[in-house]
């Protein structure tokens, strides 16, 4: 019997047999009949931050938001997870100001489980629900880096799992990825898809994490859904790209594709710094729930402000449709060796951040995104514009 494992502190390092447990594995299991329930994703008004110190304040805002958002929510069905959007915690000045890795790493960034989790493991019994959420953190194992993490909490206010996310918002974004040190992390958690895309399997479904630019890309939708993934988290990202629909297109595609739902909240107001008095609407609204045949089942389109958006998950219609459908059950018709064909030569280098800190943006242009270029349209895979 396959089992789903949560390593307390980090990330799996694979699926073992049962009678193979080590002692610091917590098995989290779903077993019969799953309910249909709520889900809210909410939509908070997040203040930039200048130390570790301030992300108190957008816990404060995101307490009081949990207490509406959940309330009326759970009008139709029992709100079972609550999805906390990525940046809700930090924002992201590390990003928008171009800041020094190392620094922000030692000053700004969390550890996880830390303060922050426990804050939100609070919120997470109060209401009994999971939480799934995101922030910058620091590993315990490579100093003077910081990542970006998405996590999950269950009701009784436990980090059950730990996402690193494989694809920054790469022109702009510091944080370090697996692939960016990839020969360590592989030496470290495997060359498996629990190293990359974990799952936790708990008593509301399969839970994975797919963060913003994440979903950008289908491979990490899929590499989720081949885990076992039924529902998955998926937030933020920017406007213009939420107003001219790239992120409810991407968020439909992966959702219809891989038969599983995506809870896709976007952030509402920014604030540069924590007492900054200019409201900027970022990110343009546009939060969605979006059931396992793509369709948006929970749609709030307002983002300057604090708000949320709520749609109902039914994991059982999500199994039976799996079992029973004879064409749009995608995942048992891959040809694998096909598509393997696919991937055999490398693109974008790996290890990029194994000796050095991340890049700031204009050497990164000139060192990454202009060769990444040049690499496609050398191999003939992109024609020069004769523009």
């Amino acid at each position: 019997m396959n089992l789903t494992l949560v390593a307390p502190g980090g990330p799996r390092s694979g699926r073992l047999e049962s009678n193979e447990l080590p002692a610091n594995f917590e098995l989290k299991g779903g077993s019969g009949m799953i309910s249909p329930y709520t889900a809210v994703g909410l939509v908070p008004t997040v203040r930039g931050i200048r130390k570790r110190e301030d992300i108190k304040i957008n816990l404060e805002h995101l307490a009081h938001l949990v207490k509406a958002a959940a309330w009326l929510s759970s009008l139709d069905l029992p709100v079972r997870l609550i999805a906390i959007p990525e940046g809700a915690l930090q924002a992201f000045n590390d990003e928008v100001l171009d800041l020094d890795h190392v620094e922000f790493a030692r000053t700004c960034a969390i550890d996880i489980p830390g303060e922050e989790t426990e804050a939100l493991g609070r919120l997470a019994r109060q209401y009994d629900v999971f939480v799934m959420a995101q922030a910058k953190a620091r590993h315990p194992e490579v100093k003077d880096r910081f990542f970006n993490v998405g996590f999950v909490i269950n009701p009784e206010g436990e980090v059950i799992l730990q996402h690193y996310k494989v694809s920054p918002l790469f022109p702009v974004e510091h944080s370090v990825c697996p692939h960016d040190i990839y020969d360590w992390w592989i030496e470290k958690y495997g060359r498996n898809l629990d190293a990359f895309w974990p799952v936790a399997d708990t008593e509301i479904g399969r839970l994975g994490i797919m963060m913003a630019n994440e979903g950008s890309y289908p491979e990490n939708a899929r590499a989720l859904a081949l885990n076992g993934a039924e529902v998955v988290y998926r937030a933020s990202y920017p406007h213009p790209a939420t107003g001219n629909e790239m992120f409810e297109i991407q968020s439909r595609a992966r959702a219809l594709d891989n038969n599983m739902y995506v809870v896709a909240p976007n952030m509402g107001t920014y604030y540069l710094f924590p007492d900054e008095t200019t409201p900027i609407d970022t990110f343009g609204g546009r939060s969605y729930v979006i059931d396992y045949k793509g369709r948006i089942v929970g749609k709030q389109e307002y983002g300057a402000g604090s708000t949320y958006v709520s749609g109902v998950i039914d994991i059982e219609a999500l199994r039976d449709h799996r079992a029973r459908a004879q064409w749009d059950n995608w995942l048992k018709d891959l040809r694998t060796e096909l598509y393997q064909l696919l991937y055999e030569q490398p693109i974008y280098p790996k290890n990029l951040y194994l000796e050095r800190e991340p890049m700031k943006h204009a050497e990164y242009k000139k060192n990454v995104i202009e060769p990444q270029i040049k690499l496609l349209q050398d191999r003939g895979v992109w024609a020069k514009p004769a523009r």
